[in-house]
């Protein structure tokens, strides 16, 4: 080895461990500082270095054992200093895991269920821009809140947009790429742009593809008393 690629092999090694010690030292966990800004960090939680925008950390919840990936962006409001009342904006529940850059925009209410598992570049807000007025800036206007809220067990594909007044039941599945609105049951998958459910899940007929409003399931035929 020559003395050059030598010294490349320190330096390397070097700023190899130098990253893994910052990345130890940047994370926010339960033994922190940081978590005091929170309403609630759970045992065993951590929000991975280098973190994303973080702010209205009184109004966030999250519960044991998540697992925040890097560069996330977690906020209620819509900037730091203001006072969001009583209540907690953004609930994260336990054994969750955000996927890394994602982003989680609170203004009213946000309420992701335990061992949510979301790709990366998600994002969920419950606060859109609206243009009822045609001749004011889109951007000025003010805009409209509705609840969100994603069902225990769920799983978010890459690059998924959960806009508001989404309603996702428990273990349910959205398809990477989908722009959801609206409520869903439990036990589906939703796909697509506008997103809808394309597969269910029931006892009698196990996961299927939903049939057209008001037209039987083809399997129903082949159960008894179909």
């Amino acid at each position: 080895m020559s003395p050059r690629d030598a010294l490349r092999r320190i330096f390397g090694g070097l700023i190899h461990r130098g990253w893994a010690a910052i990345r130890a030292a940047g994370a926010v966990t339960p033994k922190t500082p940081a978590r005091y800004r929170f309403r609630h960090l759970g045992e065993g939680t951590c929000l991975s270095f280098p973190q994303g925008a973080i702010f209205g950390e009184a109004w966030i919840e999250i519960g044991d054992h998540t697992l925040v990936g890097e560069r996330v962006s977690i906020s209620a409001g819509m900037g730091p200093g203001v006072d969001l009342g009583p209540d907690s904006i953004v609930r994260i529940g336990g054994g969750c895991s955000i996927g890394r850059g994602s982003h989680i925009v609170g203004h009213q209410s946000i309420d992701i269920g335990d061992d949510v598992f979301t790709g990366p570049y998600v994002y969920i807000t419950d606060q859109n821009h609206v243009y009822d007025d045609p001749e004011m800036p889109i951007g000025r206007q003010w805009p409209r809140n509705n609840p969100v809220s994603i069902g225990a067990g769920s799983w978010l594909g890459a690059g998924a947009i959960i806009l508001p007044g989404t309603r996702i039941g428990r273990q349910s599945v959205v398809a990477g790429g989908a722009v959801v609105r609206g409520e869903f049951p439990d036990h589906c998958v939703i796909a697509g742009v506008p997103a809808k459910v394309v597969r269910l899940y029931s006892p009698e007929e196990g996961w299927h593809v939903p049939s057209p409003a008001g037209e039987p399931s083809p399997l129903g035929a082949l159960l008894p008393g179909g």
